[in-house]
């Protein structure tokens, strides 16, 4: 039986990279997958044409996680369409390395409102119909462990997400809701590559410091959030998982 036959799922900034491979994850477990969009429907409409052709549910919504009304619509589209909400995977966000003389204000509102409000205001919208056994699952990085120059603000909102995560696990725990995160270490998406980081001195460093010797690939960190979204991991809540190939 797959692990997650009558869920239903949420994953925002699902129409590429981890966000993608996240929700054909979900799917392929049996749950209905509501995929998530900011700007790239093209790429959202690919995601849910995939999961519909191996014989899964999905649709595609578009919204900005950092608007209210935006949040409560995504959430909602999933009680609409399927009738109930199980998993919530928080994966929207925008990295963008800056030296600290780099940093302007526009640069941290846009990473924090996305990366840190737009995790607060989706999970909001989702407790409402979150019940026993509901999944939250925050998608934070290991930069908060290796802390790498030129990352501050980015590193900031990774840093929150591991804190909230704590936070929530205690205030939704009592309903029966958990909350986790996974950390991932550099992996190989479109966001990695345009950002110049893939085939990089700065990717090179990582490796060598990962004992499993490469990049990450966004399959790797697709299976821990179906782990994380499954009854598998029951007795597991507030907690961190370092998917990074042993880097620290």
């Amino acid at each position: 039986m797959s692990k997650l036959n009558n869920k239903v799922a949420v994953v925002t900034g699902a129409s590429k990279g981890i966000g993608a491979a996240i929700a054909k994850s979900l799917a392929a477990e049996g749950a209905a997958v509501v995929v998530n969009y900011s700007s790239s429907k093209a790429g959202a409409d690919a995601v849910v044409a995939d999961i519909t052709k191996a014989g899964g549910k999905a649709v595609a919504v578009g919204g900005d996680v950092s608007k209210a009304a935006d949040a409560e619509a995504i959430v909602g589209t999933a009680v609409k369409h399927f009738g109930r909400l199980d998993v919530l995977v928080n994966n929207s966000g925008v990295y963008e390395f800056q030296p600290l003389e780099g940093i302007t204000e526009e640069h941290f509102h846009r990473h924090f409102n996305i990366n840190v409000l737009g995790l607060l205001l989706t999970t909001k919208a989702a407790a409402k119909y979150l019940g026993e056994g509901g999944s939250v699952i925050n998608v934070s990085s290991t930069v908060t462990r290796i802390t790498p120059a030129n990352s501050a603000v980015y590193t900031g909102t990774k840093g929150a997400v591991d804190a909230i995560t704590s936070v929530l696990a205690k205030e939704l725990g009592p309903k029966g809701i958990r909350v986790n995160a996974v950390n991932p270490g550099m992996v190989e998406t479109e966001g990695s590559v345009s950002a110049g980081f893939i085939g990089s001195d700065f990717e090179k460093a990582i490796v060598a410091q990962t004992p499993l010797g490469r990049t990450g690939r966004p399959d790797d960190i697709a299976d821990v959030a179906v782990f994380l979204a499954s009854n598998d991991s029951r007795w597991m809540t507030g907690e961190q998982l370092i998917a990074s190939g042993g880097i620290r």
